[in-house]
């Protein structure tokens, strides 16, 4: 673990000088749409002339260089805000290219890929189609280049790795996507699940040419502060349409209160690029050991960053539950809960999770989990702080050797 430290120490300064950027990037923002003590205040009923939350969005929008944003507590998960775009956008006969393999488990059942596909794309007649990955585990650009057909009507680029054994997207691999997309169908819509990958560059997949991108305001952007709620940003007829799914057509983004939660909105948004920062550091530290150990891990040690997801190869269901039992052990909430597998809705296998966490399902003051099957691949994610996690690992350590 010293080791691990000390062999860290110049990685760790390269992350603090991002956050500094990203910070920098979130306080221009307030100073421009002059953030002040009014806008925390909030409306009830329908949410008509929120101040707050019309001021959040232009906030949200310029930090992620879009046009519009609709940031909602209403929006139950990040699912949830990829749901209302993909619902809002798509309509029957369309077509929906995912790009980079696999989506994450709680999209297959709004896909329609298992489940009794009730309410889902599947059940509305819209077509999906998958682009396989390579067996390198990374895009088949020469297949993306003639892929796109005359329906193709949204493709789907999932930042993440999610539950898979793959590199997390760089935002200079989706600007490349994007690229690749519009050059065969200018009028196809590049969405992008942006889920666990917020603020870990400095900019965005909206930044890049992406025309509308979704996520959850529970996990990077919330700051560990934000109670819920997810985030629709890109083009601004894009984002209506998405809002229109979440509330009803002709009130789009007009309604929604916020009971009061517009401070730790606001709040959260100017903590979550040092929480982030913190979670990149954690989550080196993690590869480093792990990597001296001989255990396989996701991504390697030593090299950027994409989201805050670290991947551990255990190969065992013991090794498993044993390092999500430590993990939840040195939790700041629930340390004495034993986290045992079960079914959640919205996943396939049955899950095991480590989450002792201020925000139920945040994931942000250092998590874990990972579904019961083989090769038995353990998901790390968030931490508040670098030191924290590294205690947390010296425990988790003892428990699987």
């Amino acid at each position: 673990m010293e080791e691990a430290e000390n062999k860290l120490l110049p990685i760790f300064s390269e992350i603090d000088a991002k956050v500094k950027q990203n910070l920098k990037k979130i306080l221009d923002a307030f100073r421009h749409h002059r953030l002040g003590v009014h806008h925390f205040a909030s409306v009830s009923g329908y949410g008509h002339d929120d101040l707050g939350r019309e001021t959040l969005d232009q906030v949200f929008a310029e930090v992620m260089g879009a046009e519009a944003a609709a940031v909602r507590v209403q929006f139950v998960s990040g699912t949830h805000a990829i749901a209302c775009a993909l619902f809002g956008v798509l309509r029957p006969g369309d077509e929906m290219l995912a790009v980079a393999g696999s989506p994450y488990d709680t999209l297959e059942e709004v896909i329609g890929l298992r489940g009794n596909c009730q309410g889902s794309l599947k059940d509305f007649n819209i077509d999906y189609r998958e682009l396989p990955l390579l067996d390198s585990g990374t895009i088949d650009w020469n297949a993306l280049r003639t892929t796109i057909k005359e329906n193709t009507r949204l493709v789907l680029i999932q930042r993440s790795c999610g539950y898979s054994w793959r590199k997390s997207l760089s935002i200079a691999e989706i600007e490349q996507i994007i690229s690749i997309v519009k050059q065969q169908n200018p009028q196809t819509v590049c969405f992008v699940d942006n889920c666990y990958g917020e603020f870990i560059e400095t900019i965005e997949p909206t930044a890049v040419g992406a025309d509308l991108m979704a996520g959850s305001l529970i996990k990077n952007p919330g700051g560990t502060l934000v109670t819920a709620g997810g985030y629709v940003v890109g083009k601004k007829e894009l984002v209506e349409k998405a809002a229109c799914r979440l509330t009803a057509p002709g009130i789009g983004t007009e309604g929604g209160a916020t009971f009061n939660q517009n401070r730790l909105l606001f709040q959260g948004l100017f903590l979550a690029s040092q929480m982030v920062g913190e979670a990149i550091k954690g989550s080196h530290l993690i590869a480093y050991v792990f990597d001296q150990l001989g255990y396989p891990v996701n991504p390697l040690p030593l090299v950027p960053r994409r989201d805050v997801i670290q991947a551990i190869k255990l190969g065992s269901p013991e090794k498993l539950i044993a390092f999500c039992r430590t993990i939840q052990s040195c939790s700041p909430v629930g340390s004495y809960l034993d986290p045992v597998p079960a079914q959640m809705p919205g996943y396939e296998s049955s899950l095991v999770m480590a989450g002792g966490t201020f925000v139920d399902g945040s994931t942000s003051e250092f998590s874990a989990d990972g579904p019961l099957r083989d090769p038995y691949i353990v998901f790390c994610q968030g931490g508040t702080h670098w030191t924290h996690i590294s205690l947390a690992l010296e425990a988790a350590l003892e428990a699987i050797m």
